[in-house]
């Protein structure tokens, strides 16, 4: 499956009750289940993105379907970027004439 890069910067609603990431992140997973995908990392940062997360999705169209779901929540704004692995990157540089 595909990988992706969410990086995840919270709005006011996202940090109002913090208590809660724990659960939320627990709840989002449920749905990212829900749409074929696998959370493979999760982690809070400290800089520009509050979050970041590793995900597998099986194309690009069920991966926005999902983001698309979690911007109707409000409580986040991502950025997401297609990540290729060393053996997808063997895979592309073959190609190469």
């Amino acid at each position: 499956m595909p990988t992706y890069i969410v990086l995840m910067k919270a709005t006011q609603k996202g940090v109002s009750n913090p208590k809660t990431l724990y659960n939320d992140v627990k709840a989002a997973n449920k749905t990212l289940e829900k749409f074929g995908g696998k959370l493979l990392d999760w982690n809070l940062t400290i800089g520009p993105y509050d979050a970041i997360a590793k995900v597998d999705f099986p194309d690009d169209y069920t991966a926005a379907a999902f983001i698309l779901a979690v911007a109707e929540t409000g409580n986040q704004e991502t950025t997401t970027i297609r990540a290729f692995s060393l053996t997808e990157v063997k895979q592309i540089t073959e190609k190469i004439a």
